[in-house]
């Protein structure tokens, strides 16, 4: 059997399905219908700032639909919806011409979470962005020791001292005097990224930028 017939076989038998309503579309990899791409609340352009990233964007809200496939790829293994969360990432930055940034980097995870994950979803989620927008993607940060879930840390002040000092910067002689995009899964009251930028800053890095693929309200 040929590979064209087979994979018209397996699109009958196990149609592609959109990551947000689960309805089949055309066959291809995980992706957004059109429907649920129209229907797609989004975070104004002027984006979010904190302590130390001078802006942040996001592509969507989490929220509903969006907020379960986020949670589907992050703790049930579902890794192929990194192309489309990409997508998303890629196509907010894209229209937000003046994020002006040298180099593109993520936030990534301890490497005891990545073990037990098998990946690392922000940073599957930057290199697909990155490859849309034609850029290479670089790290820069490592997560020198594992925290408690963000999510489970409290009010704003329990997340900020839950996070401090846990990140280190892999080699400054690559950030120093750079323009730094940080990309992160979702941001929430911005702890993570506050203490990943203020890293980068104190190593040398110029100025930090955000964009993350989800934002709460």
């Amino acid at each position: 059997m040929n590979n064209k017939l087979t994979r018209y076989l397996l699109d009958l038998l196990y149609p592609t399905r959109c990551i947000l309503c689960r309805r089949p579309i055309a066959p291809g990899r995980p992706d957004i219908c059109s429907a649920c791409q129209d229907a797609i609340n989004r975070p104004p352009s002027s984006g979010r700032k904190g302590d130390f990233f001078s802006r942040c964007v996001s592509a969507v809200y989490y929220e509903g639909s969006i907020r379960d496939a986020i949670r589907r790829y992050k703790f049930d293994g579902v890794r192929a919806y990194a192309a489309a969360f990409g997508e998303q990432v890629a196509a907010c930055i894209y229209e937000n011409e003046d994020l002006e940034y040298d180099i593109l980097t993520w936030v990534p995870l301890a490497s005891g979470r990545r073990w037990r994950r098998g990946y690392d979803q922000t940073e599957l989620i930057a290199r697909e962005a990155a490859r849309r927008l034609c850029r290479k993607p670089i790290p820069t940060l490592k997560k020198r020791r594992g925290v408690r879930p963000q999510s489970k840390s409290g009010s704003p002040e329990g997340r900020r001292a839950n996070i401090a000092g846990a990140y280190a910067v892999l080699n400054p002689s690559v950030i120093r005097g750079k323009r730094i995009l940080l990309i992160d899964d979702i941001i929430t009251t911005g702890s993570t990224l506050s203490e990943c930028a203020k890293t980068l800053l104190l190593a040398g890095a110029e100025e930090v930028v955000c964009a993350t693929l989800a934002s709460t309200r």
